[in-house]
């Protein structure tokens, strides 16, 4: 009789519904979080560079830049790579190599006092930081169409995607404080190491939904019933992918709806940009804060941002659940969302710093809605079947010229104009650029299938 009951009770358990995909979530948050980290911290530790080898703001700059070239010349290869060989193994292997890249910039010092020399060392390992870690948010879009139906998936990718706001407001004062304390190269070796822990953290909770041991087959039938892609990592697959062929680039580049995609990431990486480059920069030689108070002020919209890129992913995911096409789910909060980002460029029509804080939070805000909603989102939904890795690898690639482009063009603007307020209005011009191509020129969002010869 005990018996019975026992078994009764395993059974009644095993068909209790899971959350297991919200691990694997807050797991990718994490990865994320700690990849933008890696690249905002030479920020905080640049000074400390800069003193200590004598660079000039020029070399300085050319360090800075490093990341993202590398991470742009990346990102198809390492969209190749991930639909060959699978998510779990790319990031993994990715995540180690990248960590200990960081980690190697801590120990310059303890190698070179030559400028020179060490102006090759930091550029070469800022290169192959950006080039070990361009598949990391291409596997983060695996990750969520492999694990989230979509009336979640605005979640899921909002999360991720929002993760450089999170990273800002964690990782920036951490680092600052291992810098006054313990020296600029203290913050390379605590990521690195944090970077290390987290791959050894991913190789335990990231499986494929099938061979998960604590997803309960409610929860996979869940998965599977919202059209996740649950097998697109499964060796069969693999091993069945055709080899990219010019058939599959013209599938991913000839869209119009994966187009306006990649438009729509260019412009809220734009804006990204600037918020990281040129914002302080601004609140100090145009508005007069000291470092201090334009530090602060840059953390309020920071936090903004990943507020809303998780507003942008909820409400999307609400209105799928409340009837709304897919289309019109992803589509409607980031034309909002980039409608009121629009709103920085009052800020050149007032002298009030408060105000000016309070428009770029409201700006961001509605920018960190957009992008939850709107972007990787999108590309979870459409991606063709055979090609996810590689057509987030190309929509990454060109949203991220956005963060060559955006500090150069506005460097220029600053300098031809002897003034900021053109500059805004050139950001300003990104948001109602994208809301424009989302809705008018977008169309449906359905899934992109591939083209045969002939067609």
């Amino acid at each position: 009789m005990a018996s019975d009951r026992t078994t009764q009770y395993i059974s009644t358990a095993s068909e209790r519904m899971t959350r297991t995909r919200y691990s694997i979530l807050a797991t990718i948050l994490l990865l994320a979080t700690v990849a933008y980290a890696d690249r905002a911290i030479l920020s905080i530790a640049g000074p400390g560079i800069a003193k200590e080898f004598g660079l000039n703001h020029v070399q300085l700059g050319y360090v800075l830049s490093a990341f993202s070239w590398a991470y742009v010349v990346g990102q198809i290869p390492g969209g190749l790579l991930l639909d060959r060989f699978g998510t779990k193994k790319m990031y993994g292997a990715t995540l180690i190599l990248w960590s200990i890249a960081t980690m190697l910039v801590g120990f310059i010092g303890n190698v070179t006092s030559d400028v020179s020399v060490a102006l090759a060392l930091l550029f070469a390992l800022r290169f192959a930081l950006g080039l070990i870690e361009a598949p990391s948010f291409p596997a983060n879009g695996r990750v969520a169409v492999m694990w989230f139906p979509k009336e979640e998936r605005g979640l899921a990718t909002s999360l991720f995607a929002s993760a450089s706001y999170f990273a800002v407001a964690i990782f920036s004062p951490f680092a600052g404080w291992l810098t006054a304390k313990f020296g600029w190269p203290s913050p390379f070796i605590a990521l690195g190491l944090i970077g290390i822990a987290a791959a050894g953290l991913w190789a335990v909770v990231m499986h494929e939904p099938r061979n998960h041991p604590r997803v309960s087959s409610s929860e996979l039938d869940h998965i599977i019933a919202g059209g996740a892609m649950i097998d697109i990592d499964s060796k069969h697959e693999l091993q069945a992918r055709p080899a990219v062929s010019w058939a599959l680039v013209r599938t991913l580049l000839g869209n119009r709806m994966l187009w306006c995609s990649y438009i729509g990431q260019y412009c809220t990486i734009a804006l990204s940009y600037f918020f990281i480059t040129w914002f302080p920069i601004y609140l100090v030689q145009a508005r007069g804060m000291n470092v201090m108070e334009a530090g602060f002020a840059t953390m309020i919209p920071a936090v903004s941002g990943f507020l809303g890129g998780i507003a942008g992913g909820v409400i999307s995911d609400m209105l799928i659940r409340h009837g709304w096409s897919v289309s019109w789910a992803r589509k409607t909060p980031y034309i909002v969302g980039m409608l009121v980002g629009c709103c920085l460029v009052l800020s050149a029509f007032t002298e009030s710093n408060v105000l000016i804080v309070l428009l770029m939070t409201l700006a961001f805000f509605g920018k960190g809605t957009a992008a939850g909603a709107g972007t990787w989102a999108i590309v979870s939904d459409t991606a063709p079947r055979e090609a996810v890795g590689l057509a987030g690898a190309i929509f990454n690639c060109v949203g991220n010229i956005g963060g060559i482009v955006t500090p150069i063009a506005f460097g220029y603007i600053v300098q031809a104009t002897g003034g900021y307020t053109v500059g805004l209005y050139f950001v300003a011009a990104h948001c109602l650029v994208a809301a424009v191509v989302y809705l008018l020129f977008m169309g449906n969002i359905k899934r992109v299938q591939m083209r045969t010869p002939g067609t």
